[in-house]
Protein backbone atom coordinates (compact mmCIF):
# COMPACT_ATOMS: atom_id res chain seq x y z
CA UNK A 1 0.00 0.00 0.00
CA UNK A 2 2.88 2.48 0.43
CA UNK A 3 4.35 2.22 -2.80
CA UNK A 4 1.84 4.90 -4.12
CA UNK A 5 3.55 7.25 -1.18
CA UNK A 6 6.78 6.22 -2.31
CA UNK A 7 6.34 7.12 -6.49
CA UNK A 8 4.83 10.54 -5.01
CA UNK A 9 8.47 10.84 -3.18
CA UNK A 10 10.26 9.71 -6.27
CA UNK A 11 8.47 12.86 -8.52
CA UNK A 12 8.89 14.84 -5.85
CA UNK A 13 12.44 14.61 -5.97
CA UNK A 14 12.23 14.35 -10.16
CA UNK A 15 10.62 17.93 -9.51
CA UNK A 16 13.08 19.06 -6.79
CA UNK A 17 16.28 18.54 -9.25
CA UNK A 18 14.53 20.02 -12.14
CA UNK A 19 14.13 23.53 -9.91
CA UNK A 20 10.37 23.01 -10.00
CA UNK A 21 9.57 22.87 -6.07
CA UNK A 22 6.66 24.81 -5.45
CA UNK A 23 6.38 25.93 -1.32
CA UNK A 24 3.49 27.51 0.56
CA UNK A 25 4.55 30.60 2.66
CA UNK A 26 2.00 32.05 5.32
CA UNK A 27 2.29 35.23 5.30
CA UNK A 28 1.33 37.62 8.33
CA UNK A 29 -1.62 40.15 8.60
CA UNK A 30 1.22 42.35 9.42
CA UNK A 31 3.76 41.24 6.22
CA UNK A 32 6.52 44.29 5.76
CA UNK A 33 7.56 42.28 2.64
CA UNK A 34 7.02 44.61 -0.51
CA UNK A 35 4.41 42.90 -2.54
CA UNK A 36 5.38 43.17 -6.14
CA UNK A 37 3.76 39.66 -6.58
CA UNK A 38 -0.15 39.37 -5.75
CA UNK A 39 -2.76 40.88 -7.79
CA UNK A 40 -3.92 44.01 -6.20
CA UNK A 41 -3.22 46.29 -9.09
CA UNK A 42 -5.46 49.40 -7.71
CA UNK A 43 -4.66 48.64 -4.26
CA UNK A 44 -8.22 47.93 -3.96
CA UNK A 45 -7.88 45.06 -1.21
CA UNK A 46 -7.24 46.91 1.81
CA UNK A 47 -9.17 50.50 0.82
CA UNK A 48 -11.32 51.75 3.69
CA UNK A 49 -14.41 51.78 1.70
CA UNK A 50 -13.90 48.05 0.48
CA UNK A 51 -13.45 46.69 3.85
CA UNK A 52 -16.66 48.91 5.55
CA UNK A 53 -18.53 47.20 2.98
CA UNK A 54 -17.26 43.59 3.67
CA UNK A 55 -17.79 44.21 7.43
CA UNK A 56 -21.39 45.48 6.89
CA UNK A 57 -22.43 42.75 5.33
CA UNK A 58 -20.19 40.08 7.32
CA UNK A 59 -22.55 41.47 10.26
CA UNK A 60 -26.13 41.63 8.35
CA UNK A 61 -25.31 38.04 6.62
CA UNK A 62 -22.63 35.84 8.19
CA UNK A 63 -19.45 34.35 7.23
CA UNK A 64 -20.68 32.05 4.55
CA UNK A 65 -23.50 32.38 1.52
CA UNK A 66 -25.13 28.61 3.29
CA UNK A 67 -25.48 27.59 -0.15
CA UNK A 68 -25.47 27.27 -3.69
CA UNK A 69 -26.69 30.13 -6.10
CA UNK A 70 -30.00 28.22 -6.82
CA UNK A 71 -30.77 27.20 -3.61
CA UNK A 72 -29.83 29.82 -0.54
CA UNK A 73 -26.51 31.68 -1.99
CA UNK A 74 -28.37 34.28 -4.03
CA UNK A 75 -28.26 37.52 -1.76
CA UNK A 76 -29.38 40.95 -2.65
CA UNK A 77 -25.57 41.51 -2.49
CA UNK A 78 -24.85 39.23 -5.48
CA UNK A 79 -27.32 40.60 -7.42
CA UNK A 80 -26.80 44.16 -7.22
CA UNK A 81 -22.88 43.36 -8.14
CA UNK A 82 -23.84 41.27 -11.49
CA UNK A 83 -26.17 44.71 -12.24
CA UNK A 84 -23.09 46.86 -11.96
CA UNK A 85 -20.74 44.16 -13.22
CA UNK A 86 -23.09 43.99 -15.99
CA UNK A 87 -23.33 47.99 -16.65
CA UNK A 88 -19.51 48.53 -16.40
CA UNK A 89 -18.56 46.15 -19.05
CA UNK A 90 -21.66 47.22 -21.20
CA UNK A 91 -23.56 44.05 -21.71
CA UNK A 92 -26.70 42.45 -21.01
CA UNK A 93 -26.21 40.19 -18.11
CA UNK A 94 -23.11 39.31 -15.75
CA UNK A 95 -22.96 36.41 -13.63
CA UNK A 96 -20.82 35.65 -10.62
CA UNK A 97 -18.88 32.76 -9.74
CA UNK A 98 -16.76 31.62 -6.64
CA UNK A 99 -13.61 32.04 -8.44
CA UNK A 100 -12.36 33.25 -12.04
CA UNK A 101 -11.63 29.48 -12.94
CA UNK A 102 -15.13 28.36 -12.30
CA UNK A 103 -16.15 31.16 -14.42
CA UNK A 104 -13.56 29.86 -17.34
CA UNK A 105 -15.05 26.36 -16.76
CA UNK A 106 -18.65 27.69 -17.30
CA UNK A 107 -17.76 30.08 -19.94
CA UNK A 108 -15.66 27.38 -21.99
CA UNK A 109 -18.46 24.32 -21.41
CA UNK A 110 -21.58 26.49 -22.18
CA UNK A 111 -20.27 27.95 -25.47
CA UNK A 112 -19.53 24.60 -26.72
CA UNK A 113 -22.18 22.56 -28.89
CA UNK A 114 -21.84 19.59 -30.63
CA UNK A 115 -19.09 19.35 -33.00
CA UNK A 116 -18.04 22.94 -31.86
CA UNK A 117 -13.98 23.71 -32.60
CA UNK A 118 -12.31 25.99 -29.65
CA UNK A 119 -9.23 27.86 -31.13
CA UNK A 120 -6.92 28.41 -27.91
CA UNK A 121 -4.54 30.69 -27.75
CA UNK A 122 -1.06 29.23 -26.82
CA UNK A 123 -0.59 31.47 -23.85
CA UNK A 124 -4.28 30.80 -22.47
CA UNK A 125 -4.20 30.44 -18.59
CA UNK A 126 -4.96 27.05 -17.29
CA UNK A 127 -8.14 27.52 -16.49
CA UNK A 128 -9.42 28.28 -20.67
CA UNK A 129 -6.91 25.15 -21.13
CA UNK A 130 -8.89 23.29 -17.99
CA UNK A 131 -12.05 24.35 -19.84
CA UNK A 132 -11.09 23.19 -23.59
CA UNK A 133 -10.17 19.81 -22.05
CA UNK A 134 -13.11 19.19 -20.06
CA UNK A 135 -15.79 20.09 -22.72
CA UNK A 136 -14.71 17.55 -24.62
CA UNK A 137 -14.50 19.59 -27.62
CA UNK A 138 -11.82 19.65 -30.29
CA UNK A 139 -8.93 22.09 -29.76
CA UNK A 140 -6.50 23.63 -31.95
CA UNK A 141 -3.89 25.56 -29.88
CA UNK A 142 -2.69 28.22 -32.46
CA UNK A 143 0.22 29.93 -32.55
CA UNK A 144 0.46 33.10 -29.43
CA UNK A 145 -1.25 36.31 -30.92
CA UNK A 146 -1.78 35.21 -34.23
CA UNK A 147 -4.46 36.02 -36.51
CA UNK A 148 -3.56 34.59 -39.25
CA UNK A 149 -3.46 31.05 -37.53
CA UNK A 150 -6.72 31.21 -36.26
CA UNK A 151 -8.35 32.67 -39.39
CA UNK A 152 -6.60 29.47 -41.11
CA UNK A 153 -7.81 27.07 -38.61
CA UNK A 154 -11.65 28.38 -38.64
CA UNK A 155 -11.71 28.74 -42.84
CA UNK A 156 -10.40 24.71 -42.30
CA UNK A 157 -13.62 24.13 -40.70
CA UNK A 158 -16.55 25.35 -42.66
CA UNK A 159 -19.83 25.00 -41.29
CA UNK A 160 -18.88 23.95 -37.90
CA UNK A 161 -19.64 25.94 -34.75
CA UNK A 162 -16.56 27.56 -33.36
CA UNK A 163 -15.12 29.46 -30.71
CA UNK A 164 -11.97 31.46 -30.38
CA UNK A 165 -10.61 31.15 -26.68
CA UNK A 166 -8.50 34.13 -25.63
CA UNK A 167 -7.19 36.35 -22.73
CA UNK A 168 -7.10 39.89 -23.31
CA UNK A 169 -4.10 41.07 -21.02
CA UNK A 170 -1.92 37.51 -20.76
CA UNK A 171 -0.93 36.45 -17.48
CA UNK A 172 2.51 35.48 -18.20
CA UNK A 173 4.60 38.34 -20.06
CA UNK A 174 1.32 41.14 -19.76
CA UNK A 175 0.73 41.83 -23.67
CA UNK A 176 -2.50 42.43 -25.18
CA UNK A 177 -3.77 39.71 -27.30
CA UNK A 178 -5.41 41.70 -31.03
CA UNK A 179 -8.83 41.42 -30.12
CA UNK A 180 -10.61 43.76 -32.64
CA UNK A 181 -8.41 42.07 -35.20
CA UNK A 182 -9.69 38.26 -33.71
CA UNK A 183 -13.09 39.77 -33.20
CA UNK A 184 -13.46 40.71 -36.86
CA UNK A 185 -12.02 37.06 -37.69
CA UNK A 186 -14.27 35.20 -35.67
CA UNK A 187 -17.73 37.18 -37.40
CA UNK A 188 -16.32 36.23 -40.79
CA UNK A 189 -16.51 32.85 -40.15
CA UNK A 190 -19.32 32.78 -38.18
CA UNK A 191 -17.50 31.61 -34.71
CA UNK A 192 -18.17 33.39 -31.40
CA UNK A 193 -15.28 35.54 -28.77
CA UNK A 194 -14.46 34.46 -25.80
CA UNK A 195 -11.75 36.70 -23.90
CA UNK A 196 -10.69 36.36 -20.48
CA UNK A 197 -10.57 40.00 -19.02
CA UNK A 198 -8.70 39.08 -15.69
CA UNK A 199 -5.79 41.18 -16.23
CA UNK A 200 -7.63 44.36 -18.12
CA UNK A 201 -10.19 44.52 -15.87
CA UNK A 202 -9.62 48.04 -14.01
CA UNK A 203 -6.41 48.41 -15.18
CA UNK A 204 -7.13 48.97 -19.56
CA UNK A 205 -10.29 50.44 -21.17
CA UNK A 206 -12.65 53.24 -20.66
CA UNK A 207 -13.12 53.79 -16.83
CA UNK A 208 -11.03 50.58 -16.34
CA UNK A 209 -13.69 48.09 -18.25
CA UNK A 210 -11.25 46.19 -19.61
CA UNK A 211 -9.47 44.69 -22.71
CA UNK A 212 -13.08 44.04 -24.46
CA UNK A 213 -14.18 47.71 -23.88
CA UNK A 214 -10.51 48.90 -24.91
CA UNK A 215 -11.11 47.38 -28.40
CA UNK A 216 -14.59 48.48 -29.01
CA UNK A 217 -16.59 45.41 -28.42
CA UNK A 218 -18.46 46.08 -25.09
CA UNK A 219 -21.42 44.37 -25.66
CA UNK A 220 -21.18 42.45 -28.89
CA UNK A 221 -23.70 39.95 -29.08
CA UNK A 222 -21.00 37.16 -30.26
CA UNK A 223 -18.81 38.42 -27.34
CA UNK A 224 -18.60 36.77 -24.20
CA UNK A 225 -16.23 38.33 -21.10
CA UNK A 226 -15.08 36.42 -18.32
CA UNK A 227 -13.03 37.86 -15.69
CA UNK A 228 -11.74 37.43 -11.99
CA UNK A 229 -12.38 39.48 -8.94
CA UNK A 230 -9.61 38.95 -7.36
CA UNK A 231 -6.73 40.60 -9.36
CA UNK A 232 -7.91 44.92 -9.66
CA UNK A 233 -10.60 44.77 -7.87
CA UNK A 234 -9.25 43.09 -4.83
CA UNK A 235 -11.20 40.50 -3.76
CA UNK A 236 -12.23 36.95 -4.91
CA UNK A 237 -14.70 35.39 -7.16
CA UNK A 238 -15.58 35.47 -10.54
CA UNK A 239 -17.79 36.83 -13.49
CA UNK A 240 -19.08 35.90 -17.10
CA UNK A 241 -20.74 38.45 -19.04
CA UNK A 242 -22.49 39.19 -22.24
CA UNK A 243 -25.93 38.07 -23.45
CA UNK A 244 -28.81 37.69 -21.61
CA UNK A 245 -29.74 34.39 -22.97
CA UNK A 246 -25.75 32.98 -22.46
CA UNK A 247 -26.12 34.19 -18.62
CA UNK A 248 -29.80 32.23 -18.64
CA UNK A 249 -28.04 29.61 -20.03
CA UNK A 250 -25.14 29.44 -17.52
CA UNK A 251 -27.48 29.52 -14.30
CA UNK A 252 -29.64 26.55 -15.84
CA UNK A 253 -26.76 24.24 -17.11
CA UNK A 254 -23.54 25.62 -15.85
CA UNK A 255 -22.35 22.66 -13.86
CA UNK A 256 -19.75 24.87 -11.76
CA UNK A 257 -22.35 27.50 -11.08
CA UNK A 258 -25.41 25.19 -10.07
CA UNK A 259 -23.19 22.84 -7.83
CA UNK A 260 -20.58 25.06 -6.21
CA UNK A 261 -21.60 27.29 -2.90
CA UNK A 262 -22.01 31.28 -3.25
CA UNK A 263 -18.98 33.30 -2.80
CA UNK A 264 -19.62 35.08 0.94
CA UNK A 265 -21.60 38.03 0.76
CA UNK A 266 -18.86 39.58 2.87
CA UNK A 267 -17.24 39.44 -0.28
CA UNK A 268 -19.46 40.19 -2.88
CA UNK A 269 -20.06 43.80 -1.02
CA UNK A 270 -16.59 44.40 -0.54
CA UNK A 271 -16.32 43.59 -4.52
CA UNK A 272 -19.30 46.24 -5.25
CA UNK A 273 -17.71 49.39 -3.41
CA UNK A 274 -14.06 48.47 -5.55
CA UNK A 275 -16.41 48.01 -8.71
CA UNK A 276 -16.82 52.11 -7.59
CA UNK A 277 -13.79 52.69 -7.27
CA UNK A 278 -12.31 51.57 -9.81
CA UNK A 279 -14.78 52.91 -12.39
CA UNK A 280 -13.79 56.25 -10.87
CA UNK A 281 -9.99 55.20 -10.67
CA UNK A 282 -8.46 57.43 -13.47
CA UNK A 283 -6.13 58.56 -11.33
CA UNK A 284 -5.01 55.24 -9.84
CA UNK A 285 -4.60 53.73 -13.43
CA UNK A 286 -2.51 56.69 -14.28
CA UNK A 287 -0.12 55.96 -11.84
CA UNK A 288 0.14 52.66 -12.43
CA UNK A 289 1.03 53.27 -16.19
CA UNK A 290 3.38 55.82 -14.70
CA UNK A 291 5.61 52.67 -12.43
CA UNK A 292 5.18 50.31 -15.16
CA UNK A 293 6.49 52.29 -17.54
CA UNK A 294 9.60 53.47 -14.50
CA UNK A 295 9.68 49.65 -13.85
CA UNK A 296 10.67 48.48 -17.59
CA UNK A 297 13.05 51.63 -17.78
CA UNK A 298 15.03 50.26 -14.64
CA UNK A 299 15.02 46.59 -14.82
CA UNK A 300 15.64 47.47 -19.06
CA UNK A 301 18.63 50.15 -18.44
CA UNK A 302 20.46 47.10 -16.41
CA UNK A 303 20.86 44.81 -19.07
CA UNK A 304 17.26 42.72 -17.79
CA UNK A 305 15.28 40.96 -20.45
CA UNK A 306 11.99 42.74 -19.84
CA UNK A 307 8.54 42.12 -21.42
CA UNK A 308 6.89 45.26 -23.31
CA UNK A 309 3.69 45.19 -20.89
CA UNK A 310 0.29 46.31 -21.87
CA UNK A 311 -1.38 45.97 -18.54
CA UNK A 312 0.26 46.14 -14.97
CA UNK A 313 1.80 42.33 -15.59
CA UNK A 314 5.75 42.67 -16.39
CA UNK A 315 7.94 39.18 -17.30
CA UNK A 316 11.81 39.04 -16.46
CA UNK A 317 13.82 36.64 -18.29
CA UNK A 318 15.79 34.44 -15.81
CA UNK A 319 18.38 31.80 -17.16
CA UNK A 320 16.61 28.79 -15.82
CA UNK A 321 13.99 27.08 -13.29
CA UNK A 322 17.23 26.95 -10.38
CA UNK A 323 17.79 30.36 -11.36
CA UNK A 324 14.72 31.97 -11.39
CA UNK A 325 14.04 30.42 -8.02
CA UNK A 326 16.82 31.11 -6.31
CA UNK A 327 16.60 35.02 -7.76
CA UNK A 328 12.66 35.30 -6.07
CA UNK A 329 14.12 33.71 -2.95
CA UNK A 330 17.10 36.23 -2.83
CA UNK A 331 14.39 39.17 -3.79
CA UNK A 332 12.13 37.80 -0.36
CA UNK A 333 15.06 37.79 1.77
CA UNK A 334 15.66 41.40 0.74
CA UNK A 335 11.96 41.97 2.10
CA UNK A 336 10.72 42.25 -1.77
CA UNK A 337 7.83 39.53 -3.25
CA UNK A 338 8.05 38.61 -6.41
CA UNK A 339 6.16 36.00 -8.90
CA UNK A 340 8.50 33.21 -10.05
CA UNK A 341 7.06 31.57 -12.77
CA UNK A 342 8.82 27.82 -14.58
CA UNK A 343 8.18 25.08 -16.77
CA UNK A 344 5.44 23.58 -17.07
CA UNK A 345 3.12 26.97 -15.74
CA UNK A 346 5.10 28.95 -18.80
CA UNK A 347 3.80 28.43 -22.06
CA UNK A 348 7.05 28.40 -23.61
CA UNK A 349 9.47 26.45 -21.37
CA UNK A 350 11.37 30.20 -20.09
CA UNK A 351 12.05 30.89 -16.93
CA UNK A 352 11.30 34.13 -15.55
CA UNK A 353 10.63 36.65 -12.61
CA UNK A 354 6.98 38.08 -12.73
CA UNK A 355 6.30 41.45 -11.62
CA UNK A 356 2.39 42.96 -10.72
CA UNK A 357 3.00 46.36 -10.11
CA UNK A 358 0.33 47.87 -7.54
CA UNK A 359 -0.37 51.27 -7.34
CA UNK A 360 -1.02 50.18 -3.57
CA UNK A 361 2.66 49.84 -3.07
CA UNK A 362 4.00 52.85 -1.17
CA UNK A 363 6.02 54.79 -3.97
CA UNK A 364 9.49 54.80 -2.31
CA UNK A 365 9.21 51.24 -1.32
CA UNK A 366 8.40 50.11 -4.93
CA UNK A 367 11.40 52.20 -6.60
CA UNK A 368 13.50 50.52 -3.71
CA UNK A 369 12.06 47.11 -4.69
CA UNK A 370 13.33 47.79 -8.46
CA UNK A 371 16.74 48.27 -6.97
CA UNK A 372 16.71 44.99 -5.07
CA UNK A 373 15.52 43.22 -7.73
CA UNK A 374 18.71 44.26 -10.17
CA UNK A 375 21.11 43.28 -7.28
CA UNK A 376 19.97 40.20 -6.56
CA UNK A 377 19.95 39.44 -10.81
CA UNK A 378 21.95 36.01 -11.19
Amino acid sequence: MADWLAALDRRAELRARAGLTRTLRPRAADDAVVDLAGNDYLGLATHPEVTAAAAEALSAYGLGATGSRLVRGSTDAHHALEDDLAGWLGVDRALVFSSGYLANLAAVRGLTQPRTLLVSDAHNHASLIDGCRISGAETLVTPHADVAAVAAALAAAPGRPAVVVTESVFSVDGDLAPLAELHAVARRHGALLLVDDAHALGVTGPAGAGGVAAAGLAGAPDVVVTATLSKALGGAGGVVAGPAEFVRHLVETGRTFIFDTAPPPAVVAGVRAAVRLARDGDALRAELADRVAAAVRRLGAAGLSVSAPDGAVISVTAPGPQEATAWAAACREHGVAVGCFRPPSTPDSRSRLRLTVSAGVDRADFDRALDVIVECAP
